[in-house]
Parts: C-alpha cells; structure tokens; sequence
C-alpha cells in the first residue's frame, strides 16, 4: 500500500481524472482512512460545474465513510465520544479540521478557523493531496473531529452524517421547543428531508414542506412532513395552519432567491429563518430591510457546522435510521473508475444521493 488512487478536479467543468499519489507519512495526530464510500453532494455539482469557486486542482468528495488504518503516532486517539479509536474502525469526520486557538474557534465558531483544513475543497499539496472522499484514502489531519459509527448504521445511511445530516443538526441548534410549534421546509433534497425527520422525532407535530419535483414531495411525506406541497400552493397552505400568522421556524435549503423570499412571507413575527442551502452565489435579492425589524424576525446563517453537531447527528441517526426510509436514499453506487457516470446520475432529480463505493 504505497499509493492511492483519486479523481482529481482541475477546474475544466465537469471533467475529472484519475491520478495516484504516494501514501503521505503520516505526523503526530494524524490519521489515514481507507475510503469505504462516498456519496456525491449538490456542492461537489456546484463545484464541479463552476459554479462555486474551489481550489484546484483538488479531490472534491466530504460525504465520506473509511476505516482507520494507520495512526500517526502510538498515542492513543479519542473520537468526539472519548471512545478510544483504533485499526480497523469504521468512522465519520467532520469536514472541517480546526486549529483550536484562532480568532473564530477561540469565539466558538471552529467551523471558520482561519486555519482550517476543509476536506473536499482542499488544493493538492506535495503530501497532502489526499484530502477528498473522491480516492482510494483520506489523510485526516490534526484537529479533525472524529466519530466511530455504530455497527447498526448503514453505509448509504452513514455517508451523508459529515454533510447533510450535521448541517442540519446545526440548523435545529436554536429551536428551544417543537412540541406546539409549526415549521416550514423549503426544499426536499437531502437537507430537506433530514430536516423533516428530525424535527418529527423531536416532537414537532405541524411540519409542512414544499418541493417543485413531486416524487421529492412524496418522499417528504415519508420522512415525517405532514403535508408537502408545490410552492405555488404555499399561501394557502400557511393561511390554514398556522391561521394566516405564519410559521414559527422556517428552513431555507435549497439555495434560491425566491425560496427565501417565500420563506420571510411565511414566518411569524418573532418567527425565525434558517438559511443553510445558499452555498453558491447568486443574483442580489431586494427587500425592504424594515419588514425585518417591525416583524422582529431573527434571521440565521448556517455553512458547515460545529463538532457537536457531527456527533448529535450521529446520534440522531443510530436512534433514529429505521424509522425513516435513509436507506433508499443512495440509490446507485459507482466505482470510482466510473466517477463521470456517476456524476451524471447524481445530477438528475430522481437520486437524492448517487455515491461511490471502493
């Protein structure tokens, strides 16, 4: 084992190509996993078709499931439930690596250190090249947050946990009380549905999401929404359940102007709005800033998301996997020879989630 395969991104859209690399030597803290699988992300589309800007070139892919098998040093190492890590484990990581000690980890935002280290979206580096789910291995670096997945979990279950899933671990973060309240999700993606199912096995009993793609509405229903609808029904809806006042929390996760836009004429005063699908740019919205303050809306911003977040969803997930349909969600595996293919089934609407398996 001197080498390792990867898809490697330069920048031409929507173009990989296979290239190995030597197995880096491994420092204090370290970690190198053998990749299991890796499921595709709406950002690795947005980034392999120039849509974001990333790094290049660079092994996109941070949906990612590996097996430990080599540490850098004989200390031991801990996971984020200060289970002791070891060959052979089966384990999730957070995307982002954080130093500890810079501006933003020091004000309990580690997901923005200004150090970070963010797998999938990482330039090749001479021994650092392995830094994406889209190869044979990943390098963790020091200061990755880790988590051993229990036995139970699925695999098409578990690749998701390092993205959607503790991003939308993160977006719940404010919500004090379901029990009686009424949310909005805009969007029946992978966050989107996440979002539904762990609202309802937190209690929350008025859930409505809305989705152009009727199969995505279907599936919603499935994963705990109450009723899920086209858009253009959303006043109506928002009219009868909530009595024309509007909805306590709504989660914007689709990343489109006018989602959001729907989002601030759906909520309540008081209300608050989440947005966590806006991860590429876009044209400026305009909107009268006055409607923000008189309503007393609180207006949250969520990218990546904090090591407690990667843990809870875990947690969510060992509780809570069977009584939702996570399993169907990864509906084709790829071999990483065949990456391209897979690429263009993950584009279309029907696969929530398309991935590679090694």
């Amino acid at each position: 084992m001197n080498r390792s395969s990867a898809a490697v991104f330069s920048g031409i859209p929507s173009k990989v190509e296979q290239q190995s690399f030597e197995i880096p030597s491994l420092a204090p803290g370290e970690v190198l996993a053998k990749v299991i699988a890796s499921t595709i992300c709406g950002s690795d589309l947005h980034s392999l078709e120039c849509r974001r800007k990333v790094p290049t070139p660079t092994v996109l892919g941070h949906e990612i499931v590996g097996e430990i098998v080599a540490f850098g040093s004989s200390d031991p190492m801990f996971d984020l439930n200060g289970t002791a890590l070891s060959i052979g484990d089966r384990i999730v990581w957070g995307v982002v690596a954080n130093c500890g000690r810079c501006f933003y980890c020091e004000r309990d935002l580690p997901q923005k250190c200004e150090n970070a280290v963010k797998y999938g979206h990482e330039p090749l580096r001479p021994g650092k090249e392995l830094l994406g789910g889209f190869a044979e291995h990943c390098l963790l670096v020091r200061g990755t947050s880790i988590v051993r997945l229990p036995e139970e979990i699925p695999l098409e279950v578990a690749c998701p946990t390092s993205c959607a899933t503790a991003t939308i671990a993160a977006a719940l973060k404010p919500i004090t009380r379901y029990e009686g309240r009424s949310m909005l999700i805009l969007g029946a993606g992978m966050l989107g549905l996440t979002a539904c199912a762990m609202a309802k096995s937190r209690g929350c009993d008025s859930i409505l999401c809305i989705d152009l793609d009727p199969q995505r509405r279907e599936l919603a229903l499935a994963f705990g929404a109450n009723r899920a609808i086209h858009p253009a029904e959303l006043s109506e809806h928002t009219r009868e359940l909530t009595d024309g006042k509007g909805f306590d929390y709504s989660f914007e996760l689709t990343g489109a102007n006018s989602s959001f836009v729907a989002a601030l004429d759906a909520t309540r005063m008081g209300g608050t709005i989440v947005s966590a699908g806006a991860v590429f740019p876009s044209d400026p919205i305009g909107f009268v800033v006055e409607r923000i303050t008189r309503r007393n809306l609180t207006i949250i911003g969520i990218h990546n998301y904090a090591p407690s977040d990667l843990l809870a969803a875990v947690e969510f997930l060992d509780a809570n996997h069977r009584s939702f349909p996570f399993a169907t969600l990864v509906t084709k595996w790829y071999t990483l020879a065949s990456i391209a293919n897979a690429f263009n089934d993950a584009r279309e609407k029907a696969n929530i989630r398309v991935g590679i398996k090694l």
